[in-house]
């Protein structure tokens, strides 16, 4: 995603002098520093040359600025000499078969202390070749490249190049494209070494620094990327998760998106920056803890105002937010129901929804659904639940029973498949993950929420289910073999326990 706005930066409200910036500071320098000059390729007596010649600059320039503290124009000299030496070596980038030699010759913690360097047009020269040297194009699946990211991390590089973002100044389109280009040293930090996406959370403030920078309300491609490092650093870390609720976030990412509660982003980028938020809403929402800050800093009632609006991205973003913060959470059921969630969900159900919302909307709906049945424990809220689907002669039951024979025809068309001779060498494991994404998943919330309809003996509504099958040439033993699957491949005994009970009552 990174390298793909950095092509298309030019449209919607990217800042041009940003994106001049960037290219700037990515054109960089061949062996002698001129933009555009032929990259010399190197071996190993042409690095350690590279690395002397910086060694030297390096310690000239301490020497200077200890020897003439407040003689700025006495040390300048030394600056610029060391500017060049950084530039000389983006080279580097070329021969990434290299980078051993540099992590062999030491040179990496003197690169990384500057990230700290009083100046900060010499922090910024490093941020861009520390980008430059990391970049996923150059590292590849080149193992021994990998060094380099190892010797980073162990160099203290996460630590100093987060407090380094702290002191960047944005108004000035270089600092705001080393802001850029910090955050690209994340990534692909986090794609050659996966571990990372913890360690520069445990080990840093970036967290905190991207819920300051995701608060600012001007949009900008700093802002978009600020999102997506947010998003890659929640998605599968429940320590990060738990981090970011500690630190407020929920309520930050909450009022991130109740910007945008009444009004459409304005470009492709700004929309993708508000999936981003609503991703890292649904990623945070994952963890237990964080689920009681949702219910309280009444994300459950912003989501359905969200929902009302019936915009588009906002709406399918805000169902799917709902969707996650009421999985296996009590309390957000009963505050889902208190504040009158069900007039949203069930004309949704219906069909009510943003034109063109496609399939995911509907199976949202279906989770949410079978969430609350699951979830609701006051008796009260369970039978305004259970009202909805006796309304208008049963109308909801008949919609499910819709979506029902949908997925049971896709998941037979697709076990079918699969029982082809060309998929004879899938084990079963394998055929039924292929079969969850054909849909076997939605298939068995649906015999669940059935399930559940069922054993509340409502009048009249057992027979609707019987006849509603039968048209269909199916019955409930067709039922009660998806629950007996599901509850096969769930973990929990209580789960399996439930389900049982499910299975013998229908």
């Amino acid at each position: 995603m990174k390298r793909r706005r950095e092509e298309e930066n030019g449209g919607g409200e990217i800042d041009e002098a940003l994106l001049a910036a960037l290219e700037s500071s990515s054109s960089g320098a061949g062996a002698g520093g001129g933009g555009g000059a032929a990259v010399e390729l190197l071996d190993v007596k042409g690095v350690k040359k590279m690395v002397l010649a910086f060694e030297r600059k390096l310690r000239d320039n301490i020497e200077a600025r200890m020897k003439y503290v407040d003689q700025p124009d006495r040390f300048v000299e030394s600056e610029v000499d060391l500017d060049e030496e950084l530039k000389k070596m983006h080279a580097l980038a070329a021969s990434p078969d290299l980078y051993p030699e540099l992590v062999r010759l030491k040179v990496v913690g003197s690169i990384v202390s500057l990230l700290g360097h009083e100046n900060t047009d010499i922090s910024t020269d490093v941020v861009n070749l520390l980008n430059e040297l990391t970049d996923g194009d150059v590292i590849g699946d080149n193992e021994p490249a990998g060094l380099l990211v190892d010797e980073l991390v162990s160099s203290n590089a996460l630590e100093l190049l987060v407090q380094n973002l702290s002191r960047l100044d944005e108004a000035d389109p270089d600092e705001a494209a080393a802001v850029f280009n910090s955050l690209s040293i994340v990534e692909n930090l986090i794609e050659v070494r996966p571990a990372v996406v913890e360690l520069v959370c445990e080990r840093s403030k970036l967290l905190k620094w991207l819920l300051t920078r995701i608060k600012v309300k001007e949009f900008d491609s700093n802002k978009l990327y600020a999102s997506e490092i947010l998003a890659i650093l929640l998605q599968s870390s429940a320590a990060n998760q738990l981090r970011l609720g500690q630190l407020n976030g929920v309520d930050t990412l909450l009022q991130s998106v109740a910007l945008y509660k009444s009004r459409d982003p304005k470009s492709s980028e700004e929309e993708e920056m508000l999936e981003n938020l609503y991703d890292c809403l649904c990623s945070v929402v994952m963890h237990p803890d964080n689920k009681d800050k949702f219910v309280k800093a009444e994300g459950v009632e912003l989501m359905i105002i969200i929902m009302k609006q019936k915009k588009k991205l906002a709406y399918g973003s805000a169902l799917k937010a709902l969707d996650f913060s009421l999985t296996k959470c009590s309390d957000a059921c009963e505050r889902f129901v208190d504040v009158l969630g069900l007039k949203s969900l069930f004309p949704a159900f219906m069909g009510k929804v943003p034109k063109k919302s496609g399939e995911e909307v509907d199976e949202r709906l279906i989770s949410l659904i079978y969430s609350l049945f699951a979830g609701l424990t006051k008796d009260a809220s369970k039978e305004r639940l259970l009202s909805k689907f006796e309304e208008n002669e049963y109308e909801k039951i008949d919609r499910l029973m819709e979506f029902f024979v949908k997925y049971h025809n896709r998941v037979k068309a697709e076990s079918k498949k699969l029982d082809a001779e060309s998929f004879e060498e899938l084990d079963e494991d394998d055929k039924y993950l292929k079969r969850l994404d054909a849909g076997l998943f939605t298939l068995q919330l649906l015999a669940l929420i059935l399930a559940h309809i069922w054993l509340s003996k409502l009048p009249g509504v057992q027979s609707r289910i019987d006849l509603l099958l039968k048209q269909q040439r199916l019955s409930r033993e067709d039922v009660k073999s998806i629950l007996q699957e599901y509850r096969d491949n769930v973990d929990d005994e209580g789960g399996k326990a439930s389900v049982e009970a499910f299975i013998s009552a229908m």
